[in-house]
């Protein structure tokens, strides 16, 4: 398959020691080799493979020095999109990697879309679709447990095992041909339905395992949306400081100060957390606090996690009770803060209200609680979870939709052996469980869908 020369700026923008234009395509070492001038007026043209060159760039028209750099040769199909691959190190910062890019694109490249070069990895064949989605989750990874997670399906760990199980329903498919062409022979349909029962039953024991480790895997790769909800002024905003181990909120002893939703990331032992510190929920006249208010009820729809905050110093309130109405049926820690002060709180209608959720007290001033909260945190999402490395997650919510979809399938065809529907019927289900199966590597997809998938990649990639 042959595509044109692509440039992009590979990363991030802004001052830094180095930066990195990257081409790919046939032409790629050329477009380089009419800018470079390496010592002693060497040329990339027969420079070795995998090889790194000092020199300059210059602008062939004016002899103008565009920038000092070091250009590494690699050249195709051992490189990651299996075609010739250019990169050039120039210094870091956006006036001079912007300059080396105009140029390379002057001189014959094109700029790449989103993600191109990872498409064109999976296009030429070097990786399959799974693991090209593998690579932006290892570029957004918020965690070593994502990562390692994202490093294993980069390394074909979920590919392996989808191939395996479409190669069992070919097997089986193929059993079938045979009955459908010769069914004078008795003993071959007896077998087949045989067959075909064991490897539907393994295949749908299979996806259920993948489909066991969704939940982890997701919570892995996207983080928990987690919202802090409290009265005002219970320490809510003292939670968020502790957990991201900054200041990031306002912090006085004045209801009211968070107006609206404060959204920070932090990895709370190897989970990753998307912590939404809300206004405090109460009746209000103040405009924008209301409208705060307002807002805090809404992310409480779409939360994972909540953390409810109460006052150890304050009675119960019909405010705090509410809340627990509020979050009934969802995933809770009960936080009572501020220990350090006199009790006033009554703690026997606390442990009532909650019985199904694990409780909590801390004294955020004195930073007392925060290691049992973070430990209550891990347990209730993977408590007594396999290591990330020692098994295969699907975190991917694509990949997670086709496994059930697949699952419906291959269902309908144990049910339609065990009902005695005709095999040529149970056939059309197990070929369609084989197909899904093959939307998650890339081998049975629409180009519409492979568009959209790397259009979600960052330049460069």
């Amino acid at each position: 398959m042959e595509f044109d020369t692509i440039a992009a700026i590979s990363t991030p923008m802004g001052e830094g020691a180095i930066a990195i234009v990257r081409l790919s395509g046939d032409e790629a070492i050329q477009i380089a080799d009419k800018l470079f001038r390496g010592v002693g007026g060497k040329k990339l043209l027969g420079a070795a493979s995998h090889t790194i060159h000092y020199g300059h760039l210059l602008d062939p028209k004016s002899g103008e020095v565009i920038e000092e750099v070091m250009v590494s040769v690699m050249k195709g199909p051992k490189t990651f999109t299996k075609e010739d691959v250019v990169e050039i190190n120039c210094h870091g910062g956006i006036v001079s990697v912007n300059r080396v890019l105009q140029h390379v694109l002057k001189y014959g490249a094109r700029l790449a879309e989103p993600g191109e070069f990872t498409k064109r990895a999976f296009l030429n064949g070097r990786i399959d679709l799974s693991q090209a989605e593998a690579v932006m989750d290892l570029i957004r990874a918020k965690t070593d447990r994502a990562m390692n997670v994202a490093l294993g399906q980069m390394e074909g760990r979920l590919s392996k095992l989808i191939r395996k199980l479409r190669q069992e329903i070919l097997e089986v498919l193929a059993h079938v041909e045979v009955n459908i062409d010769y069914p004078e022979y008795d003993d071959v349909e007896e077998m087949t339905h045989r067959m075909l029962l064991e490897k539907a039953h393994l295949v749908r024991e299979e996806i259920q395992k993948l489909l066991q480790t969704s939940q982890q895997g997701k919570i892995l790769r996207e983080g928990l949306s987690t919202v802090i909800v409290g009265r005002p002024n219970v320490g809510k905003s003292s939670l968020l400081n502790s957990l991201v181990h900054e200041n990031k909120a306002i912090v006085t002893d004045i209801p009211g100060t968070t107006r609206d939703v404060i959204e920070e990331y932090v990895n709370v032992r190897g989970v990753p957390l998307r912590l939404l510190d809300t206004a405090g929920i109460r009746e209000t006249e103040d405009i924008v606090e209301r409208i705060g208010v307002e807002r805090s009820r809404q992310v409480l729809k779409e939360a994972d996690l909540i953390l409810l905050v109460l006052n150890y110093s304050d009675q119960l309130t019909p405010e705090d009770e509410n809340l627990f109405e509020v979050v009934k049926g969802m995933d809770v820690i009960v936080i009572v803060n501020k220990t350090d002060l006199p009790p006033k709180i009554n703690m026997e209608r606390v442990h009532e209200l909650s019985k199904d959720h694990k409780l909590v007290t801390t004294s955020l001033l004195e930073d007392r609680g925060v290691d049992a909260l973070e430990e209550a945190i891990s347990s209730l999402f993977f408590a007594g979870s396999i290591e990330a490395g020692d098994m295969t997650y699907v975190s991917n919510t694509r990949h997670i939709a086709i496994l059930n979809q697949s699952l419906q399938t291959i269902e309908d065809a144990i049910q339609g052996v065990e009902t005695g529907v005709p095999i040529d019927i149970v056939q059309i289900d197990m070929t369609r469980t084989w197909e899904l199966l093959g939307e998650i590597i890339g081998d049975s997809v629409h180009e519409s869908l492979i568009d959209q998938l790397f259009s979600q990649f960052c330049l460069g990639k």
